[in-house]
């Protein structure tokens, strides 16, 4: 599972700091010094990146994802926190489904034994969380990713040059590809046969 360690103690400004997020366009990559321009100038307003990163926004090297530029849809920007606090702090999602106030306590002591931190810094990271937490609608489902159907090879039964198809099952895209086999001119039955069963050996 997951539970970031990502936390600020400027967590009265996240929902303000979310906000501009949406409502701007998308860098390329996120810097300090765009964090300054966008108005937040204090050391402590720094740690917003790393939080960025923890909740999928950025990636290790601070380049905006699609997670950052889903969020900026203002019709489902608290959908995409939610699915986005899940996939950060899914340990906290396995105490309490929908955390209210009265689970403070519990989610602090779980900070606190997870990462090994004093008592003040399991507290921002409560903080930090509840923040996030007041700017996300939790109802949406976690999406789940497919696997890719196996690849399954069968015989066409009604071809006249003994192809092999490949079909990818679901309906999706098939390959096919035909083996031609020129036979020798021969009268002798047994080299035909030998032919055949070589064939049915390899290909079937």
């Amino acid at each position: 599972m997951a539970l970031s360690k990502a936390y600020t103690e400027a967590y009265g400004k996240l929902g303000e700091f979310f906000g501009k997020l949406r409502d701007g366009q998308a860098p390329e990559r996120f810097t300090h010094q765009l964090l300054k321009d966008m108005g937040f100038k204090s050391n402590k307003h720094r740690a917003y990146i790393p939080l960025l990163k923890a909740l999928g926004f950025l990636t290790p090297d601070g380049k905006t994802t699609s997670i950052y530029n889903d969020y900026r849809d203002h019709s489902k920007s608290k959908q995409i926190m939610g699915q986005a606090l899940k996939e950060a702090y899914a340990d906290i999602f396995l105490i309490k489904e929908k955390p209210t106030a009265s689970d403070y306590s519990a989610i602090e002591g779980k900070f606190k034994s997870y990462h090994n931190v004093s008592d003040n810094v399991a507290l921002n990271m409560r903080r930090t969380f509840y923040s996030l937490l007041a700017l996300a609608d939790l109802s949406g489902k976690r999406k789940k990713v497919q696997k890719q159907p196996e690849i399954q090879k069968e015989i066409s039964p009604d071809s006249q040059n003994d192809p092999t198809d490949i079909v990818v099952p679901n309906g999706g895209p098939s390959l096919n590809y035909n083996i031609q086999i020129h036979l020798p001119p021969t009268k002798d039955i047994e080299v035909y046969n030998a032919i055949f069963k070589s064939l049915k050996e390899h290909l079937f």
